[in-house]
């Protein structure tokens, strides 16, 4: 007799990321899953239930869920049948990009209140379930920026690297209850979110920057990132295949990163323990060597690259 179907949550389906996993995983050709794919706002449900076809209803339902707020968390969950959720997954999320002394604190305060508070709401809503059956998984969506710093994305790497840590914590005590975590960790991801904030910040004021810092930005780090996002960049489509795995994996990872293409740029971290050949060498690329750092990115995009990681 075949195992009943794994109810699967999902935190950020509008789009992205989010959208392509709700959709594989609802297509799972052997049924292997029902989809809760939530979203903050259903007015953008439109392109996940076109993409879903005929899973909606039957492997996928859409829901509302913002991971900010308690009574959403709740009101969700009360929703699923049974109210026990087998997989959860960690993906809702917002970006930061920017001189620091040109972000306020609020824009600062949402985004560890979306990426890493909102990732706990979830877990200690579903943890009782989880623990209580002796059987789960979570997977977070944190990012290689978890792993290393990058320059004027402070904050967003502050965030994920506080999900690192906490996650890494916790995956201790739950192997105990034989529920595991996975950190699924992407590099620049090409979505429409992500050229629409590129084209926003490269002509916001940052009020507060100084002429040197704001000129470091935008004439050397946008370029910069652009080059990044063209060379390196997976599809949404390419990270989703990868947790898709990893959401099948009998024995799941604790990391896995999505991209070999990137892996060059956070060896640096790896061969030097301290920190200090990564931050010198990043500093030298992008202040001193720029064309350097845009011919090493377009090395990166050779063939040779393209194979994906995939758990083992």
């Amino acid at each position: 007799m075949a195992d009943a179907p794994r109810t699967v949550l999902i935190s950020g389906c509008s789009s992205g990321i989010g959208l392509e996993l709700a959709v594989q995983l609802a297509h799972d050709p052997r049924q292997r899953y029902q989809v809760v794919a939530t979203m903050r706002d259903l007015g953008k449900k439109g392109t996940l239930e076109a993409a879903a076809g005929k899973a909606l209803g039957q492997t996928l339902t859409v829901a509302q869920l913002d991971v900010c707020s308690d009574e959403s968390v709740a009101q969700c969950l009360s929703c699923i049948q049974g109210g026990e959720v087998d997989v959860l997954v960690n993906n809702a999320g917002v970006g930061l990009v920017g001189p620091l002394e040109g972000l306020s604190l609020a824009a600062m305060q949402n985004v560890f209140d979306t990426n890493f508070f909102g990732a706990v709401r979830l877990v200690k809503a579903v943890l009782p379930g989880m623990k209580r059956r002796r059987q789960g998984h979570i997977v977070v969506v944190s990012s290689v920026m978890g792993l290393q710093g990058v320059v004027f994305n402070e904050v967003y790497a502050a965030s994920k690297f506080a999900m690192e840590g906490f996650f890494e914590s916790l995956a201790v005590q739950l192997l105990q209850f034989n529920i595991f975590i996975s950190l699924v960790e992407p590099g620049p991801v090409v979505t429409e979110f992500e050229g629409k904030l590129l084209e926003q910040v490269s002509t916001a004021e940052f009020p507060g920057t100084d002429p040197d810092t704001l000129s470091y930005f935008r004439d050397l780090y946008l370029p910069a990132s652009r080059e990044l996002f063209h060379n390196v960049g997976q599809s949404p489509q390419d990270v989703a295949k990868v947790i898709v795995k990893v959401i099948g994996s009998a024995r799941p990872p604790l990391r896995r990163q999505t991209n070999t293409r990137y892996t060059p740029l956070t060896a640096l971290k790896a061969v030097d323990p301290s920190g200090s050949l990564y931050v010198r060498t990043s500093h030298r690329l992008l202040f001193r060597w720029p064309r350097l750092l845009k011919l090493g990115l377009r090395c990166l995009a050779c063939s040779c690259f393209r194979t994906p990681v995939w758990p083992r």
